[in-house]
């Protein structure tokens, strides 16, 4: 599986353009804002479009989607239904962090642990990995041993608990129990920042790293 990291909003946010080198068939995940600039790198690569995948339910990862599917004419997959309430409120969301206008969806598909997704020819594992949000999910495309963690898990640091319906415990569980069991040469691309590995962060990731002694 291919992609293309394309940083997107204000947030500089990580959306990702993934597709299958096979059919060529793309996915992009996490579209928060400027569609030109995710369109431009869909036509850049010369693939074709056919779903958009949500990690999570908030702005700056969601508030593009609507548009880049009703233009494309693809369903939107994700996040888990938990986060329904992130999603019905975009209005509140784009008063509280500046945003303009952004146009509400609402999901053709709700996702949880053990679903799958097919782009294309390709298999992407879903894990459920609650506590930035309660509806959180990551995208693992085992083959190539890369995961597209949303904001659970950055490198040197973790994603935000002090949001509503946060839990710090919680997130700590999910990336204990739920990434690195995955393996240290996994290869994560985070929601803001530089990619890391599991085992990298395990090992000097100081709110996750491994307990010594």
């Amino acid at each position: 599986m291919k992609y293309r990291i394309i940083p997107v909003t204000p947030f500089q946010q990580n959306c990702t353009l993934l597709w299958c080198e096979q059919t060529m068939e793309a996915a992009v995940v996490d579209p928060g804002g400027d569609i030109e600039r995710i369109k431009a790198a869909i036509k850049e690569e010369g693939v074709k479009l056919t779903q958009v995948l949500l990690t999570h339910g908030h702005l700056d990862h969601v508030g593009g989607t609507a548009p880049l599917a009703r233009e494309a004419d693809v369903p939107v997959i994700g996040p888990h239904k938990e986060d329904a309430f992130w999603i019905d409120g975009l209005d509140q969301q784009s008063a509280m962090f500046g945003f303009g206008k952004v146009e509400g969806f609402t999901p053709d598909r709700w996702l949880d642990e053990g679903d799958r997704v097919s782009v294309g020819n390709e298999q992407l594992e879903v894990l459920f990995c609650p506590g930035h949000t309660p509806g959180h999910v990551v995208f693992y495309h085992r083959q190539s041993k890369l995961a597209q963690v949303g904001d659970v898990l950055f490198q040197g640091s973790i994603g935000r608990t002090d949001f509503p319906r946060g839990d710090h415990a919680t997130l700590i569980q999910s990336i204990r129990e739920g990434l690195f069991p995955l393996g240290d040469d996994v290869r994560f691309i985070p929601g803001h920042g530089p990619m890391s590995t599991f085992g990298e962060e395990r090992r000097t990731n100081p709110f996750v790293a491994d307990r010594r002694g």
